[in-house]
């Protein structure tokens, strides 16, 4: 039988892959569109509300992230059965953790490229301090670096989707098994 990851740690797993996803796929959008394109495709409205839930998931990203790296800390991770070879060991452990690093830097480096650009930092309905001063300069390199980052965790997230497909439908080692949410019932 699979030893598998806390319940808590598979469901945080999904809702951030769900939330990179949809913040990707948003961010992406806007960065080719810029604002002015939006606003000409989408609607003034449409557009405000992007930027504000995009800048809001990311805000949540961080804090799921902070609960992940809590829960992985705390509980660890369950041991491979069968042991998986020291190279598949080592990529899944450089993967991982540039994940984790990459997934805390780029909501943190928009917050930043956010408040350095003059604009509110926004969590729903309420105005984040913004951490820094107003520099329209930083806010451009702050944004590139995000961009960059986003692009980085695109990268890395297509290998770690590769990896898993590649243990569930070629290896068949029971790696899937781990992050899955179905399955027997066990502690949270």
């Amino acid at each position: 039988m699979t030893a598998r990851y806390r319940l808590s740690q598979r469901i945080v797993h999904w809702l951030v892959a769900l939330m990179v996803a949809c913040l990707l796929a948003t961010g992406m959008t806007l960065g080719w569109l810029g604002y002015d394109g939006a606003v000409q495709a989408l609607g003034e409205e449409t557009t405000g509300n992007l930027y504000k839930y995009h800048k809001t998931f990311g805000v949540l990203l961080l804090g799921l992230m902070t609960l992940r790296i809590g829960l992985r800390l705390g509980f660890g991770s369950p041991p491979y059965d069968p042991p998986l070879p020291a190279f598949y060991r080592a990529a899944s452990l450089g993967v991982h953790g540039l994940l984790y690093l990459a997934l805390m830097t780029m909501p943190i480096l928009g917050w930043l490229g956010t408040a350095a650009g003059g604009y509110p930092v926004q969590f729903f309905e309420l105005t984040l301090p913004g951490l820094i001063a107003k520099d329209p300069d930083l806010g451009e390199t702050l944004f590139w670096l995000h961009g960059l980052v986003g692009w980085l965790i695109l990268g890395l997230a297509l290998v770690h989707i590769g990896a898993a497909l590649m243990h569930w439908l070629i290896r068949r080692d029971g790696v899937m098994g781990r992050m899955s949410l179905s399955g027997s019932r066990d502690s949270a």
